[in-house]
C-alpha cells in the first residue's frame, strides 16, 4: 500500500472521480490534514438534510391525500409545521449524538449505530410532544416521516461509505498518523493500521523514546522521525492529522498532557492506543479518578433483559420470514428430489449454546450418503483449521451448488430458530468433531446460540482464515447487541447476493 503523498496506484481507473486531481487528502498529500474529513462531514450533513426534507415532503403529501381535514389545496399547515419541527429535532439529535464524528467515516458499524440511536432519541422527544399537544392530526404523518427517514438516512450513509472505502483502496481519504511509544508497541500499531486501510488510518512516521528516536532508521517499514518530546513538531512536518500514543513507563501522563497542548496549537488530533483486543466500544466507558482517567470494560452479558429482547426479536422475525419463505422452500425441495436421489432435507448434528447438540435442518445439496465419502477426500481438504471445505467438492449436486452459492439451502434453519435451537444472528454452527477440538478461546463462541448468519457471513464466509473466523465468532459472542444483529442482517443480504466466499 502506498503511503500518503505517493500518488495514485498504477493501473487504477479514475474516471469515476471528477474531482480526483484535487482529492489526495490523506493527511500527507496535497491538502492540509483534516481537509477531507471536513468536506466529507459537510456532504454527509447535506445528504441527511435532503433525505429528511424529502421524507417530510412525502409524508405531507401522503397525509394530505388521505386526510379530509386538509386546508386549502389539500395542504395542512399544522401538519407541515409539526413535520418540520420533527425534522429539526432529528437533525439536532444527529449532531448531539456525534453522528458526524470523522472517526466513524467508512469504518465499522458504529456510524449506523449512532444514526439509529439519534433517530430513537428524536422519535421519543417528538412522540412525547405530539401526544401531549394538539398535534393529533399529525401523528400518522410523523410516524411515516420517521419510518421513511430512518431508511433514507441508513441508505445515504451506506452510499457514502461505499464511496469513501472505494477511495481508501486507492490510498485516498486516509488520516496520516504518527505513532509514539516503544518499538514493539509502535510496530504493533503500524501493522494494525496499515494492514487495514478501510479503517481510514495510515502510519507515516514513528517517534521512539531514548536512543532509538535519536538514531532514526525505520520500524515496520515506517521512518523513525525522532523522539516523543518533538512529536507535535514532527507530526506537523509529516503532514499528519493525528498522533497515536502507546503508553509506557517512559511516556508519562505529564508527557501526554504536554503533547496534547502542543498538538492543539497545530490542529492535530491526539489518540491514546489501548490494547483492548476485540472489545467493542459500547463496552468501554471512562470515569474520572484523582489524577487519571479509568477505562471500564463491561463484562460480556449472556442473560438478562438484553437477551430477552434478542429472543423476542429472533422468534418474531423468524416467524414472519418462515411464513414468507415456506412456499419457496417447498418448491426448492421438489427441485432437489427431482434432480438427484435422496431426501429433500438433510439433518446435520450441530453444537449449540453451552455445548448442547441439535439437528440443524438444511436443503440437501450433496449426493445421498455424502458423509461416507469424506474420508476419501481428506487429503484434498482446503478448509481452514478444523473446517473441512473443498471449492470443487465432487459430492455437491448441480442444483446444490446453486443453493449453496446463494445460501438458499439454509432457509429451513428458520424452523431451528423458531424451535429455540438457533438465532438469526450468531456464531457459525459447528460440528461435534470441530467442537471437540476447540481450545479455550474457541469455546467462548458456545456462550450464545449459533446463528443463520453472523460476522463470519458478512466478512467473507468460506474465504476467511480459521483464525479470522474464530475471532469473528468470539467477538460477536462477547459484544453482541440488538443493534448489531439488525446491522448484520442488513449486510447479509448484500453478502448473499454477491455470493462472495460461498462454496
Amino acid at each position: 500500500m502506498e503511503r500518503p503523498g505517493a500518488g495514485p496506484e498504477r493501473g487504477e481507473d479514475h474516471d469515476d472521480d471528477h474531482d480526483h486531481d484535487h482529492d489526495h487528502d490523506h493527511g500527507g498529500g496535497g491538502l492540509p490534514a483534516g481537509r477531507w474529513q471536513a468536506r466529507h462531514r459537510m456532504v454527509v450533513r447535506a445528504t441527511d438534510a435532503v433525505v429528511l426534507t424529502g421524507a417530510g415532503v412525502a409524508s405531507c403529501a401522503v397525509h394530505a391525500g388521505g386526510s379530509g381535514a386538509a386546508g386549502a389545496g389539500g395542504f395542512d399547515v399544522g401538519t407541515a409545521g409539526a413535520i418540520a419541527g420533527a425534522t429539526g429535532v432529528w437533525l439536532l439529535s444527529l449532531g448531539m449524538s456525534k453522528a458526524y464524528d470523522w472517526h466513524l467515516f467508512g469504518a465499522g458499524m458504529a456510524e449506523y449505530q449512532r444514526v439509529l440511536g439519534a433517530t430513537w432519541k428524536a422519535f421519543a422527544v417528538v412522540a412525547i410532544v405530539a401526544w401531549l399537544s394538539t398535534w393529533t392530526e399529525a401523528r400518522d404523518a410523523i410516524l411515516l416521516v420517521f419510518a421513511a427517514g430512518a431508511g433514507g438516512l441508513l441508505a445515504g450513509r451506506f452510499a457514502w461509505r461505499r464511496r469513501i472505502n472505494h477511495r481508501r483502496r486507492r490510498s485516498e481519504c486516509l488520516t496520516a498518523v504518527v505513532a509514539v511509544g516503544h518499538r514493539v508497541q509502535v510496530e504493533r500499531l503500524i501493522r494494525t493500521m496499515n494492514d487495514a486501510p478501510d479503517h481510514g488510518f495510515v502510519v507515516v512516521g514513528a517517534c521512539l523514546p531514548g536512543a532509538e528516536g535519536a538514531l532514526g532508521g525505520s520500524v515496520a517499514g515506517v521512518p523513525v522521525l525522532g523522539s516523543p518530546d518533538r512529536a507535535g513538531e514532527l507530526a506537523q512536518q509529516a503532514g499528519a492529522g493525528a498522533v497515536a500514543v502507546s503508553g509506557s513507563h517512559e511516556i508519562t501522563s505529564d508527557d501526554v498532557s504536554r503533547l496534547g497542548w502542543n498538538l492543539e496549537e497545530r490542529g492535530i488530533e491526539l489518540m491514546l492506543a489501548a490494547d483492548l483486543a476485540d472489545v467493542a466500544a459500547p463496552r468501554i466507558s471512562v470515569s474520572p479518578a484523582p489524577g487519571m482517567s479509568l477505562l471500564h470494560v463491561d463484562l460480556p452479558r449472556f442473560t438478562g433483559p438484553k437477551y430477552v429482547v434478542k429472543q423476542v426479536m429472533d422468534r418474531s422475525l423468524a416467524f414472519v420470514l418462515a411464513v414468507l419463505a415456506t412456499p419457496l422452500i417447498l418448491v426448492l425441495a421438489l427441485v432437489v428430489v427431482a434432480t438427484s436421489r435422496g431426501p429433500a432435507f438433510y439433518l446435520s448434528e450441530r453444537v449449540g449454546r453451552n455445548g448442547s447438540t441439535f439437528p440443524m435442518i438444511k436443503l440437501r445439496t450433496m449426493q445421498k450418503d455424502a458423509d461416507r465419502l469424506m474420508p476419501a477426500l481428506g487429503t484434498a481438504d482446503e478448509g481452514a483449521g478444523l473446517l473441512f471445505k473443498l471449492r470443487q467438492d465432487p459430492r455437491i449436486t448441480p442444483v446444490g451448488r446453486v443453493l449453496r452459492r446463494y445460501s438458499l439451502d439454509e432457509l429451513p434453519q428458520l424452523f431451528n430458530v423458531l424451535a429455540g435451537q438457533m438465532s438469526l444472528v450468531g456464531p457459525r454452527p459447528g460440528l461435534p468433531r470441530e467442537a471437540a477440538g476447540y481450545e479455550e478461546r474457541m469455546r467462548r463462541r458456545l456462550l450464545v446460540k449459533p446463528g443463520m448468519t453472523g460476522l463470519w457471513q458478512v466478512r467473507g464466509r468460506s474465504d476467511l482464515s480459521w483464525d479470522e473466523s474464530v475471532r469473528c465468532d468470539v467477538y460477536y459472542a462477547e459484544n453482541w447487541t440488538p443493534q448489531l444483529d439488525l446491522l448484520i442482517l442488513a449486510q447479509t443480504a448484500r453478502a448473499v447476493v454477491s455470493a462472495r466466499g460461498a462454496y
